[in-house]
């Protein structure tokens, strides 16, 4: 079964996405993707969510 974990992120700077990112994949989680939430008058993103999956055994749910 795929298990799926969103990390959502205001602080969207290169530092803090690689630190969601090592901190998941370190628990044995991929990185699946990141989608950027944009605001209108800037071009800079203003959130971000870190998509993660992972293999889990049938009936193993997600306790984090």
């Amino acid at each position: 079964m795929l298990a799926y974990k969103v990390v959502e992120t205001s602080i969207v700077t290169d530092e803090s996405i690689e630190e969601i990112i090592n901190q998941w994949v370190a628990e044995g989680w991929n990185l699946d993707g990141i989608q950027f939430a944009m605001r209108e008058a800037s071009k800079r993103p203003a959130m971000a969510f870190v998509l993660f999956t992972r293999q889990t055994e049938e009936g193993e749910g997600d306790k984090e």
